[in-house]
């Protein structure tokens, strides 16, 4: 299972909202490229980027920030979401040299569209699948639509997804645990990997996550308010 520690980005200053709430900012580090040298210290393969700005005006607006990190050549696959809704902007990502697009809104809003371009760049996109409770939420959050989770994810399962990228929005930014229940029963929908965001606190929240068949965690308050030792989980996924 993949340790994915997360930069989400206001301004190009790395911040969190709570349970993505605009009004409850917490800003943590100026320097992005810096924060990912830390993560990159702490023995991490990958870094969760989300442009949250973007996420909220439906295109790309930190950009200058993600092509920094991208250009600090640090060795991290990235994944970056957040405004990615058409095809201009998924192309400025990979042609960066980023690993994969996380795909939200426009995966919801114009599917025929999604599909088409899932198989155009097979394995570089990923669903961002988020949801406030049971339903699929859009345009920064700010929306829910009429779709379930698992009934989304099952349309989504036959293309060539690099992954689904599931948050469970009531548990991001809470430090209180990851929404275990519904991840599995996502995990065990689907063929394709689940990365799970939201409320990974503790070295047993990775453990846990793990057991249940997740591909990845997403880990961001709980690195910056030291609730969590990078390092540690990193380690303690290896072991377990």
């Amino acid at each position: 299972m993949d340790i994915l520690p997360a930069i989400d980005l206001i301004g190009g200053k790395c911040v969190r909202l709570v349970q993505g709430e605009y009004d409850k900012q917490i800003t943590y580090k100026d320097d992005p490229v810096e924060q990912g040298r830390e993560f990159v210290a702490a023995g991490s393969d990958w870094l969760h980027i989300i442009d949250l700005e973007g996420a909220k005006s439906g295109k790309i607006v930190n950009g200058d920030a993600i092509r920094a990190i991208v250009d600090a050549n640090l060795g991290l696959k990235i994944e970056v979401g957040g405004g990615v809704r058409d095809e201009e902007a998924i192309k400025e990502l990979l042609d960066m040299g980023i690993e994969r697009a996380i795909i939200g809104t426009s995966a919801v809003t114009r599917w025929d569209w999604f599909c088409a371009t899932a198989e155009k760049y097979p394995g570089k996109l990923a669903l961002g699948l988020d949801a406030r409770g049971a339903h699929v939420a859009t345009e920064g959050w700010l929306e829910e639509g009429d779709d379930t989770i698992w009934d989304f994810a099952a349309r989504a399962d036959n293309l060539p997804l690099a992954a689904i990228i599931y948050t469970d929005i009531s548990k991001d930014g809470m430090l209180e645990g990851p929404n275990l229940e519904r991840t599995k029963a996502l995990v065990d929908a689907v063929r394709l990997d689940v990365v799970a965001a939201g409320g990974v606190t503790k070295v047993a929240d990775v453990v846990a996550l793990k057991e249940i068949g997740a591909a990845g965690a997403i880990i961001g308050r709980a690195i910056y308010e030291g609730e969590i030792n990078l390092k540690e989980a990193i380690l303690a996924e290896k072991r377990a």
